[in-house]
């Protein structure tokens, strides 16, 4: 995954007042302000940790800043209480480092359609004060690309009143709706570190089985959304014998990716976005990420195309793959909760399960293990 520093030299030559110290960046953040982080595996770590060492450094900084992002990966050092005075965090989805944050209430769920969120923030019901995101490399034209996240941070970057950007040559370049300009970023941080990587559970046996039993459902030809996880991986491992199947979903893993190097997934029988596989946003490993670099056959999108009931419905034999923690005796079911825990949150799975019931010979399928002990 080569990328050319030598263009990141030109555009400081062009633009030195964007390239300070962290110290001089962060003293444009004001008491109150909402700072947005990047999502996921695109989380700016450098930039993250060097907020809370000027916060440590300058503890009058600045007080009651709302720190807001979809998911974090990262260590999350600003949910640490010592910190409550400085910053609230708020999170559109729960990750395991800030589920017992949540659930103490020192910090903050909002519980919201995803694809909602980027129309919030345009309008200004959301406001954004600051962003700070992760991008690749700028090309000879001066864009950057978001890389492994588009979904929200698009449109953080878009409303925001200052940009910061961590620029990281081993950030993919990746094609779609992923382009911001040099010209738009307030501030820009050069700093390479490796990207997050997220990898899920070996599928164990009776994941295995439903993953072969959900496997019988899907035909040659549907295109698919799934969510991450356990099911999910042994969901995919059973579709290796598919022809031509199609990608439109929220997440791209690992899974998806292997099912595209193996020749399963063509996307030649979409009726929207035919040939690309469309995502907003990716978790994987290296091996993925060097594989979405500059591939012209892979589109991210903001989540408000990706997770849009009514964009998904034009989708011809459509298929929504999703799992569940609990379901009650009515029907409804849930991967947000387990009773009065807050465990994920609601993202995109009812987006998808709408939208693809309305879909010409769409389906929805949700998996749940028995509670049963008899296997």
């Amino acid at each position: 995954m080569e990328q050319n520093t030598a263009k990141l030299e030109d555009f400081k030559r062009i633009y030195p007042e964007k390239f300070l110290p962290e110290e001089k960046i962060f003293s444009h953040i004001n008491r109150g302000d909402r700072i947005f982080i990047g999502t996921a595996c695109s989380e700016p770590q450098y930039l993250v940790n060097a907020l809370v060492e000027y916060v440590k450094s300058y503890p009058k900084a600045f007080f009651d800043t709302e720190v807001i992002h979809v998911w974090t990966l990262g260590v999350a050092p600003y949910a640490d209480e010592k910190f409550k005075q400085n910053f609230r965090h708020n999170s559109f989805f729960i990750g395991n480092n800030t589920r017992d944050a949540i659930n103490q209430g020192i910090a903050d769920y909002t519980p919201i359609f995803l694809s909602h969120v980027p129309n919030l923030l345009r309008k200004g019901i959301i406001e954004i004060d600051v962003a700070l995101v992760q991008t690749s490399l700028p090309d000879e034209h001066g864009f950057l690309s978001l890389g492994v996240s588009v979904d929200i941070v698009k449109t953080a970057v878009e409303s925001a009143r200052l940009v910061v950007v961590q620029v990281n040559k081993h950030m993919p370049r990746v094609h779609g709706d992923a382009f911001i300009h040099i010209k738009d970023v307030d501030f820009i941080v050069p700093h390479d570190e490796p990207i997050l990587e997220f990898t899920t559970k070996v599928s164990d046996d009776i994941s295995n089985r439903i993953g072969k039993y959900v496997s019988l459902i899907i035909q040659d030809g549907d295109t698919i959304q799934v969510g991450y996880g356990r099911m999910p991986n042994a969901i995919l491992k059973h579709l290796i014998t598919k022809k031509n199947l199609g990608v439109h979903t929220e997440l791209l893993t690992d899974g998806l990716v292997e099912l595209m190097k193996a020749g399963v997934i063509t996307n030649s029988e979409k009726t929207v976005d035919r040939g690309k596989t469309i995502a907003s946003f990716c978790m994987g490993t290296k091996a993925t990420y060097e594989y979405i670099h500059d591939n012209p056959s892979i589109e991210f999108k903001t989540i408000d195309y990706t997770n849009n009931p009514l964009i998904i419905a034009q989708q011809r034999r459509m298929t929504a793959i999703n799992a569940a923690l609990q379901i009650d005796l009515t029907g409804q079911a849930t991967a947000e909760s387990l009773g009065k825990t807050f465990f994920s949150g609601i993202g995109g799975q009812a987006d998808f399960m709408r939208g693809a019931v309305l879909a010409p010979g769409g389906k929805t399928i949700l998996t749940l293990r028995s509670t049963t002990e008899n296997e």
